[in-house]
């Protein structure tokens, strides 16, 4: 009989150790091989950006390594986890590592947040997945000395942007030369960084800028107060979390996200200054459910009672289908007001009734801006309307007896071949 002889090996387990003072073997962590990045971007160095990487280890704990590109030979460089988005500013929640200029980077690993102090009593137990949920950002200090200097920041955790942004056009109003876009990009938690970018603004001014409730034509009450337009830069950073009514009541606050945003009814000013300048208006334009589409219909409006005045009518669609109606015409009467209206039937068949009123247009300028939403009865009215209307425009030399004497007529809708 043959005998089995069965060969027993150790089962060897593998650690990752180091040897204490003492020099006794001491486990470190080993990571699970989940891990973040997150983008840091420039601030005061346009040359300066790189990444923080939040890596995820088995004891709960967390490294984070910041990696830099184009910082200086031989700096150090604090760096620091704050509370609140960028934009908003916050205390710091935890000491980061010093980044060395000459490699451009540091490393730490925690598993609680230290707010900045050497006091262990006040850290706050925090993990991986916490800090991936963290209402928080990253500045990188030039350096000990000059913390005010940021040389490269990003947000992280809840308002880390997901890359899905809206573009609004800002154009000049009162002051000529300034204009730009509002940017409003979406966080994972929903709401925004709103980012005003404008040309043209006035160097050491500040400029206050708002949403504002219903269309740039209509106006209405402030929603949503800017952090104001810096002159000198043209630009303006904010969070988007809150309405606040143009108040410092925070009860008034209501929640407010990117997406209500994108269907919010209403529109941005960017004002000369505060007090007196606040109603000087040098940058305006609409936002969410007013924005256009960049659908149009134009409408030729001929001269008829009165020679040399002519010219026409265009409708542009709004993204809730409403309509801004803009009439312009040459050789209107300096001072005068012309009303205009849009009439039952065509031109062929007029006298006919009025079905809608335009706002009267000024005869300096020859310009009249409408919003189309309803007609006179209170029956919705939008731009698709405007397209299969049976109707004319007439604009009159004035109101009253002037009503009767019509400056420039054209039809619309239906009547337009």
């Amino acid at each position: 009989m043959k005998k089995l002889f069965l060969l027993v090996l150790p089962i060897l387990t593998i650690f990752s150790c180091s040897d204490d003072d003492d020099g006794a073997s001491v486990v470190l962590p080993m990571p699970t091989g989940e891990s973040k990045v997150y983008q840091l971007n420039s601030v005061a160095d346009p040359s300066i950006s790189g990444t923080a990487t939040f890596i995820e280890n088995d004891d709960n704990t967390t490294t984070i390594n910041l990696q830099l590109t184009g910082t200086p030979d031989g700096g150090m460089h604090p760096a620091h986890i704050h509370v609140n988005s960028a934009a908003e500013g916050g205390p710091i929640a935890l000491t980061l590592g010093t980044v060395d200029g000459t490699t451009g980077s540091s490393t730490i690993t925690t598993g609680v947040l230290d707010f900045g102090d050497d006091d262990a009593s006040n850290d706050e137990p925090i993990t991986y997945d916490q800090l991936l949920q963290y209402d928080g950002y990253i500045n990188v200090h030039l350096s000990a000395s000059e913390l005010e200097t940021i040389v490269a920041q990003g947000d992280i955790g809840e308002n880390e942007l997901t890359g899905e942004e809206k573009v609004y056009e800002l154009g000049e109003k009162d002051v000529p030369g300034i204009s730009g876009t509002a940017t409003f990009s979406k966080r994972i938690n929903g709401e925004a960084l709103a980012v005003l970018d404008l040309t043209g603004t006035i160097d050491g001014a500040a400029h206050p800028a708002h949403i504002h409730m219903n269309t740039a034509l209509e106006s209405g009450a402030i929603a949503f107060t800017f952090t104001p337009v810096d002159g000198t830069t043209g630009m303006s950073v904010s969070n988007l979390a809150l309405l606040d009514f143009g108040d410092d009541d925070d009860s008034n606050d209501v929640p407010f996200s990117y997406d209500e945003l994108l269907a919010y009814d209403g529109y941005i000013n960017v004002h000369l200054g505060p007090g007196d300048d606040l109603a000087t208006i040098v940058a305006q334009g609409d936002v969410g459910q007013n924005e256009l589409t960049g659908e149009t219909v134009t409408y030729s409006l001929g001269e008829l009672d009165v020679p040399g005045i002519n010219g026409d009518v265009i409708f542009e669609e709004r993204v809730n289908g409403e309509a801004l109606a803009t009439i312009s015409l040459v050789g209107t009467i300096d001072g005068a007001t012309h009303p205009a209206h849009i009439h039952a039937g065509s031109v062929a068949n007029a006298p006919g009734d009025i079905i809608f009123t335009f706002n009267p247009v000024d005869g300096t300028t020859g310009v009249s801006a409408t919003n189309v939403t309803e007609l006179d009865d209170e029956s919705d009215f939008g731009y698709q309307d405007v397209l299969t209307v049976d109707g004319y425009v007439n604009v009159h030399l004035g109101p009253d007896a002037d009503l009767a004497t019509i400056v420039a007529q054209g039809n619309v809708g239906a009547n337009v071949n």
